[in-house]
């Protein structure tokens, strides 16, 4: 491993990811890579052949994630990255397309919510910290990753939320009204930069057994759990849409457990 945590081969070698006329790996940059659906779709496209570029504000959990790529094969480039730093995502774009040669793809996973989600007892703080990752830190890395992405006609996944697609009461003011906004984020993207052909989805899952369940004010047991999707559920779903062909957009995806919560 380099230095910067570049490393190309899960055979442990210590080159970078070539790209030559014969063998040009695609990249996807993920944000929100260090747990729950960013994590696993990092795993999964990198056992995909996707050169994986990750991001996320804990750089040792973004290396453990980063060998175990590297374990099955992957090649991945570390980029810790504070998406709320508007600075540090343009810097990142550039770096990343520097160490990997471009930039194919970007999948969109960095999320957040608090346990004061109603007008009677939310914290305008936490509002403004809601609303700038999920939904201003997704238009700063789109916009510092659009150069590339024209270049490559790239696709984009928005990983939103059920309460993106539909309204969902317990989901919180600041939540809610920042997912909602990534459909139409989405949506101007696809129409405005078809002519380049890049393309987004607006992947809105439903309940997902993750450590985000955490931030909920009340928060689910096992039992709840077990009923609800599946990381990997998502990851095998934004894989799906990062290997359409090119002349496929899918604008809008809403995956749900069978069983509602």
């Amino acid at each position: 491993m380099t230095t910067d945590g570049t490393t190309a081969s899960g055979r442990g070698a210590q080159h970078e990811p070539t790209h030559g006329a014969s063998a040009t790996p695609r990249t996807v940059w993920i944000t929100g890579a260090g747990s729950g659906m960013g994590r696993a779709t990092a795993l999964r496209a990198g056992r995909s052949g996707w050169t994986v570029a990750l991001s996320g504000r804990r750089r040792e959990v973004l290396e453990e994630l980063a060998a175990e790529v590297r374990e099955e094969g992957g090649s991945v480039l570390v980029a810790p990255l504070d998406v709320q730093d508007r600075k540090a995502v343009r810097s990142t774009a550039e770096r990343i397309t520097e160490r990997l040669g471009g930039i194919d793809a970007l999948v969109l996973a960095a999320g957040l919510n608090a346990p004061k989600r109603r007008w009677d007892d939310q914290d305008l703080t936490e509002f403004d910290a809601i609303v700038a990752t999920n939904l201003t830190a997704v238009a700063s890395t789109v916009d510092a990753a659009l150069p590339h992405l024209r270049e490559r006609g790239g696709q984009v996944v928005v990983i939103s939320s059920y309460a993106g697609w539909s309204f969902q009461p317990g989901a919180g003011v600041a939540y809610s009204a920042s997912k909602t906004a990534l459909g139409s984020l989405v949506r101007t993207l696809n129409q405005q930069e078809a002519a380049h052909g890049v393309r987004a989805c607006h992947l809105c899952p439903g309940d997902v057994a993750t450590d985000f369940l955490d931030q909920r004010p009340s928060v689910p047991d096992a039992e709840a759990r077990a009923r609800m999707l599946t990381a990997e559920d998502i990851a095998r779903t934004a894989c799906f849409v990062l290997d359409s062909p090119a002349h496929v957009r899918i604008d809008e995806l809403v995956v749900s457990p069978v069983s509602q919560a």
